[in-house]
């Protein structure tokens, strides 16, 4: 086997999961924020605007933060009672069509990320409320989406070396 790519591979195995750790603290930061924000609102009756805007714009690195775990992990949903009928050829090249997939999916996403990052830094658009820059809020989400596809093409390229078993 191509010990350079288990290499690449197990580097990004590493990565993908410090990115789910990433994602899992936003989550963290979320939800002590909403608390936050329900307590100050129904108990001191002073709401606070920043919460709706801050766990709003925090949704979208957080939504691709361990779509690259969930692929090392296995653990996308599948429908497989059909396919383990079939034998180890069939079943490896729909392995191959599925990463295929989720390698266009996940290029085109990046590419959008990417993009709606490099335009909120050249605007220097900031969030209404709390006058954050956009580009923070979009560049982890970017970057999980990147590491998501290279990964799936990492993925890809071992699978197709790999003999069918």
């Amino acid at each position: 086997m191509d010990t350079r790519l288990d290499r690449m591979i197990a580097v990004f195995d590493r990565g993908v999961v410090w990115m789910a750790g990433f994602g899992a603290a936003i989550i963290l930061i979320q939800m002590v924020w909403i608390s936050y924000g329900v307590f100050v609102r129904y108990v001191l009756g002073s709401p606070d605007r920043m919460v709706t805007e801050a766990t709003a714009l925090l949704l979208f690195p957080v939504a691709f933060a361990g779509l690259a775990y969930a692929l090392r992990e296995d653990a996308f949903p599948k429908v497989t009672m059909l396919v383990e009928r079939f034998g180890p050829g069939p079943r490896k090249a729909i392995d191959i069509f599925n990463h295929l997939v989720m390698l266009g999916v996940g290029g085109f996403f990046a590419y959008a990320g990417i993009s709606a990052t490099n335009r909120a830094f050249n605007s220097g658009v900031a969030s209404e409320i709390l006058h954050w820059p956009r580009y923070l809020f979009w560049a982890p989400g970017a970057l999980a989406l990147l590491v998501f596809t290279l990964y799936t093409l990492l993925r890809l390229i071992r699978l197709i070396r790999t003999p069918a078993s």
